[in-house]
């Protein structure tokens, strides 16, 4: 029904289509500032900073889903994989794509030598939770997230 690939450049286009639907659905529509030239920049530049793959639906060719991912270094673990995104757009939901995205990127840790891989999940995302749970996933929600953004970047470095 699905196959999964390694993402190219002309893909671009859906996959920020699908990162769209997804901030729709995480109450953030307005939060989006990548564009497909950033992101071809970024990801396929003389410097890539992240990867991904796409799920290809079979019958129309369509892509339904993406896992994007890059690299991330703990000083307690050594060199991990980061999913950033796990995204399959609404009508797919439920019908398998996920975990073979899922299950692909879990490939590509082992295969790039990283000691796992760790993701973040909203706390009233019940739907990925349980998915995640199905795997055995630690959700540690001791940590909390911090993020500063570049315009305020700017204000505090101009302050010093």
């Amino acid at each position: 029904m699905y196959t999964i690939r390694e993402g190219k450049k002309e893909d671009l286009p859906k996959v920020l289509e699908l990162v769209r639907e997804l901030a729709v659905y995480e109450k953030a529509p307005d939060e989006v500032i990548n564009t497909v030239e950033m992101m071809e920049k970024d990801g396929f530049g003389p410097h890539p900073v992240f990867g991904f793959f796409v799920a290809v639906k079979t019958e129309t060719q369509e892509i339904i889903g993406t896992s994007i991912y890059y690299y991330r270094y703990s000083t307690w673990k050594g060199k991990r994989l980061y999913l950033e995104d796990l995204i399959v757009t609404e009508t797919e939901r439920g019908n398998g794509a996920g975990k073979l995205l899922f299950d692909r990127t879990l490939a590509k840790t082992l295969e790039e030598g990283c000691s796992g891989m760790s993701w973040q999940v909203l706390d009233w995302n019940t739907p990925a939770i349980n998915f995640y749970q199905k795997y055995g996933a630690d959700l540690d929600g001791e940590w909390v997230n911090c993020n500063l953004q570049e315009n305020q970047i700017k204000e505090l470095l101009q302050m010093q």
